[in-house]
């Protein structure tokens, strides 16, 4: 029973500092900025009393159907920040070749940085002499890169940690900053094990420690908070527009309502992307420490050796997620009832599909 309440506990705290509490922020914004003006129309007062005991019971109510009616909606709401729905499709090619430049521009000001560095201090071959005399006549680097040379050691750490926030494939970029940052890590258990912790997202949390677990939630949750903000927000700025179209409003109030959080929208979003370095941190750790326990779970035996730990995963992330094929048979050599040690296998055990199809299934959102 302990166990059982611990957990209870644990998602309600999750639900609550996610969604719950940035609901009721934006629901008491509303109050405060936009209801003045709608209780001047003749339906308003009817709908809502003006007294402070049922005007707070009111704000509660409201915030918690709201919020967690936003929590059933998050994979949803996810998708559009991070350009997987409502996109046009040239919008969306557009932004996926907008954060393709981006991640280049970073990669080479770090190269630049290096080189630079390397300069000083000894005498560069020639192929990373001329690679420095093109980096240095690069265009779209160069005002940047006179502002790199300016940076210290720490700000510099930075543009890394913001390239950290790119899928390694280009293949798996997205049309948004916040896009990339969570497909990072949904890409993390591929890339380097070929465990597709997309498909296996149920198992590999179901086999990890309850701290671990825990980790992903809590880091998830801080993502939640300005999710909900930013969609919060943009409904109050919604409703203060709509406002100014009614009989008596508050102009200036209004405006208010319209000018703050309007200008908070991209502050929330670039707190979310920030955010995502938590819930990276916390997938990986998950991926690393879980990777035994769902091989036992799952009646297999974990290789010696990293090739054929990656075709053993290959394998079973095909098997949950294609129709039955013969060559499934392969996986038997790895299961743990077989005396024999599985042999080392090489890599290239077929290619995964990714992107928009099946992502909000996975790792961000389980």
């Amino acid at each position: 029973m302990g166990d059982i309440a611990r957990s209870a506990l644990g998602g309600a705290w999750t639900v609550l500092v996610g969604w719950l509490l940035p609901t009721a922020l934006n629901v008491s914004l509303f109050v405060v900025a936009v209801w003045p003006s709608l209780r001047r129309t003749g339906w308003s007062p009817k709908l809502w009393s003006s007294d402070v005991a049922p005007l707070s019971l009111g704000v509660m109510a409201v915030s918690v159907l709201l919020g967690l009616a936003l929590n059933a909606l998050r994979n949803p709401l996810y998708r559009v920040l991070e350009g997987y729905a409502l996109w046009p499709s040239a919008l969306a090619s557009h932004g996926c070749a907008r954060r393709r430049r981006a991640k280049e521009d970073l990669q080479d000001r770090i190269l630049l940085l290096r080189l630079e560095r390397q300069e000083r201090d000894r005498p560069l071959s020639p192929e990373d002499t001329t690679l420095l005399t093109a980096l240095r006549a690069n265009p779209r680097i160069a005002r940047p890169a006179r502002k790199d040379r300016r940076r210290t050691a720490v700000q510099r750490a930075l543009l890394r940690e913001r390239l950290a926030r790119f899928p390694i494939d280009d293949g798996q970029l997205a049309p948004t900053t916040l896009g990339n940052a969570i497909r990072r890590f949904e890409e993390y258990g591929h890339d380097r094990f070929r465990l597709d912790t997309q498909v296996l997202w149920n198992e590999l949390t179901g086999s990890a420690a309850e701290p671990v677990r825990r980790q992903v939630d809590l880091a998830r949750a801080n993502v939640d908070f300005f999710v909900a903000l930013l969609y919060g927000h943009c409904a109050v700025v919604l409703c203060a527009a709509l406002t100014l179209t009614t009989a008596r409003p508050d102009v200036p109030l209004l405006l208010t309502a319209i000018a703050v959080p309007g200008f908070l929208i991209p502050v929330w979003y670039r707190a979310a992307v920030s955010a995502t370095d938590e819930w990276s941190a916390a997938v990986r750790a998950l991926v690393n420490t879980t990777r035994k326990p769902l091989s036992e779970a799952l009646g297999l035996r974990l290789p010696n050796d990293l090739a054929g730990e990656r075709k053993m995963w290959a394998l079973v992330s095909k098997m949950s997620k294609l129709p039955h094929h013969e060559r499934a048979a392969e996986l038997d050599r790895f299961r743990a009832g077989r005396s024999e040690s599985p042999p080392e296998q090489a890599e290239g055990s077929g290619t995964r599909t990714h992107g928009a199809e099946g992502t909000r299934g996975g790792a961000s959102r389980r």
